[in-house]
């Protein structure tokens, strides 16, 4: 059985999110052969150099013990956390994976991908990320103290939510040709991705083939996560 969540966004002042994700790791993930974290598992990462704030160690302590006890982690970067680096990976077990990679999943090689480069309508947003993933952008964030950075983070988060409540919903979505592009470019016939915030499992043709795209669920309302026992995949959302 394989795992598969993304946007989690946890944070301190998320208490409700990071008690689902103590009892998942406690819980079903514990007996999983691997879980894949695609991407905003944090709310934000301002750097490995701050694997001791308390919050932070929490978390890692607990992926710590799910990987001691068996099940491998892979993680891959989002939007808010695309800071998290090898030291992450040493302190909880877990191997970063690029963005996009594809796994057999079932016998089915499977595209994995957070997503936003998916949401090609949003132009504004990928002219920031093309920014944020530069290395000369993440040298200068990274050159200056932490609290300097959490107050950075605190300032981009408040403008990205005027910037996404005054968008047109359709925008932020992925673009269907992006999808059917990375299916194709992939020679696969499932994609599994977050980032959009909309749960579901959709159906499309690509070049004949008959393909699906499963968009895993946020941590904002209920949760949950992707399952794939065999050949056999299901949502899970929480009580």
């Amino acid at each position: 059985m394989q795992l598969f969540i993304s946007d989690l966004h946890l944070a301190a002042e998320r208490p409700e999110a990071t008690e689902k994700f103590i009892a998942f790791l406690e819980g079903k993930a514990r007996g999983a052969q691997a879980l894949y974290v695609l991407g905003d598992l944090f709310e934000y990462w301002i750097g490995d150099d701050d694997l001791d704030e308390p919050f932070n160690a929490v978390v890692i302590g607990f992926f710590a013990a799910l990987t001691r006890a068996g099940t491998a982690l892979y993680l891959m970067h989002g939007n808010r956390d695309l800071l998290i680096g090898e030291r992450f990976c040493r302190a909880t077990g877990g191997k970063l994976l690029p963005d996009p990679s594809v796994i057999e999943l079932g016998g089915e090689p499977t595209l994995l991908m957070h997503g936003d480069t998916l949401c090609t309508d949003d132009h504004d947003y990928q002219a920031w990320r093309r920014t944020a993933h530069s290395a000369e952008f993440q040298r200068g964030f990274l050159a200056k103290s932490l609290d300097e950075r959490r107050a950075a983070v605190h300032v981009m988060r408040d403008r990205s939510k005027a910037v996404v409540k005054a968008k047109a919903a359709e925008i932020m979505d992925v673009n269907d040709g992006a999808v059917r592009e990375a299916l194709r470019k992939h020679g696969v016939r499932r994609l599994i991705h977050g980032h959009t915030h909309r749960q579901g499992r959709h159906e499309l043709q690509v070049d004949g083939r008959r393909c699906e795209r499963w968009v895993l669920p946020d941590w904002y309302g209920r949760g949950g996560y992707l399952e794939a026992d065999g050949t056999r995949l299901r949502f899970r959302l929480f009580d």
